[in-house]
């Protein structure tokens, strides 16, 4: 069963959702304090995180960054003001989704059922390779001139969706859709970013490649001729 940690310190929050999760079949882990998460999630397999973004130690921001820096697992903030989060969720920081106090269990529930199906749903082929790239669906890895690159869970999606179809541009609307975002969310430009990271790691291995080819005013391609 999918291990979801709650990382919450009020224990009345933490009972509602540990009481509507374990009801559809999750297992849960609760602790109270961002570093309590951080070491629980760096040395036990989570499948998702439920994140407060008001904690006693430290932000949920900032345990997210920190959480990023070894794991690329799903996280699910909780938060008591829309507007903190509207302009750092997502793309910019790895979250996946929020949820604004106060909430329905049933929704956060409803919304990790969601998260874990789009994320486990997406890797694509178990394997898919060129001359270039190897791309490994199953172990969430792809292998550029032989060499494991080192991606995000963002880049990892993105770099797949790219290569498994050469030469067909993807607009930033169709990559957002491949990192599991709506595309009115505001977060076309932030593709960009991921973009220039993704090429930055492909030129350590190659310098003088170019494999990601830009389309202004439409979108990203890959091109195995540049790779």
């Amino acid at each position: 069963m999918p291990q979801v940690l709650i990382v919450e310190d009020e224990a009345a929050i933490a009972d509602t959702l540990i009481f509507a999760l374990q009801a559809e079949g999750f297992t849960t882990r609760w602790v109270q304090l961002a570093g309590e998460g951080i070491e629980f999630a760096r040395y036990n397999p989570v499948d998702l995180v439920v994140l407060d973004v008001g904690l006693p130690d430290s932000s949920g921001f900032e345990a997210c960054k920190r959480l990023r820096q070894f794991s690329d697992v799903p996280v699910l903030f909780l938060t008591a003001r829309s507007s903190e989060v509207d302009r750092i969720v997502g793309l910019e920081i790895g979250a996946d989704d929020y949820v604004v106090k106060p909430f329905s269990p049933r929704e956060v529930a409803a919304r990790v059922k969601v998260i874990l199906k789009r994320v486990g749903g997406r890797t694509g082929p178990a394997t898919r390779s060129d001359e270039r790239f190897s791309v490994d669906g199953e172990r969430l890895q792809i292998r550029y001139r032989g060499q494991l690159l080192n991606l995000t869970r963002h880049e990892f999606k993105l770099l797949q969706s790219l290569v498994t179809q050469p030469e067909r541009v993807l607009t930033r609307d169709q990559l957002l859709q491949a990192l599991g975002v709506a595309a009115d969310a505001g977060y076309e430009r932030n593709i960009d970013g991921h973009i220039k990271s993704l090429r930055a790691k492909l030129r350590e291995v190659a310098p003088d490649s170019e494999p990601i080819q830009t389309h202004r005013g439409f979108g990203y391609s890959y091109n195995p001729e540049r790779s």
